[in-house]
């Protein structure tokens, strides 16, 4: 489904290829100007305000809190009525250690507060708080991309997976904009949501 776009485009290809373009020279930005290190680390302000920068060029919604239902292939992601709930829970989630860390990860990606865009402004935003806790970063090269789209897909259930697929991938080139870059592929990011009711949710 085509989303409605600043840039007027009517193609989804084209928009794919603009938006990626456009979100990485944005990210550059970000790490470049330094104002991920103004930014609040490990609550929904700070991603908000990363998928804000990211995608303002291009949608009405960045970095608002998303009102439509959305799943991916049978994955249905946390119910928009419960949405905001839902992520004051997570801001008060512990992040003190690297398990800590990923289960509010995990968290995030189950909320996925954003109709598009989520992949690539979470994945900065965990490595915010890596960096911050820990000294280190996930060098996204490492990470075998089916493997964790996979290894989300089933954190919810059992996180293990995901868990030594980034600990195995943890370096300190916590300032590396290569290393940074990596993380911005839209190749990790989950695609083709579909929407659907809330009622749609008793079914």
């Amino acid at each position: 489904m085509l989303l409605k776009n600043k840039l007027g485009i009517e193609n989804e290809i084209e928009l794919s290829k603009e938006e990626e373009r456009i979100t990485k020279l944005k990210a550059i930005e970000l790490f470049e100007t330094n104002k991920l290190e103004q930014m609040e680390v490990g609550t929904f302000n700070s991603l908000s305000q990363i998928h804000k920068y990211l995608f303002e060029d291009i949608y009405e919604f960045a970095g608002k809190i998303r009102t439509e239902n959305i799943a991916k292939n049978n994955f249905r992601f946390a119910s928009s009525m419960y949405l905001k709930e839902a992520l004051q829970n997570i801001d008060k989630m512990p992040q003190s250690n690297f398990d800590e860390i990923i289960e509010k990860y995990i968290e995030m990606n189950i909320a996925h507060p954003f109709r598009e865009g989520n992949g690539r402004s979470t994945r900065i935003w965990l490595d915010m708080i890596l960096k911050k806790e820990l000294g280190k970063v996930v060098d996204w090269s490492k990470v075998n991309k089916q493997d964790y789209l996979l290894a989300m897909e089933r954190s919810p259930v059992k996180s293990t997976e995901i868990k030594i697929l980034l600990k195995n991938a943890l370096t300190t080139k916590t300032n590396d904009r290569d290393v940074y870059m990596k993380g911005i592929d839209a190749s990790y990011s989950y695609e083709g949501y579909t929407t659907f009711k809330t009622e749609d949710l008793k079914k």
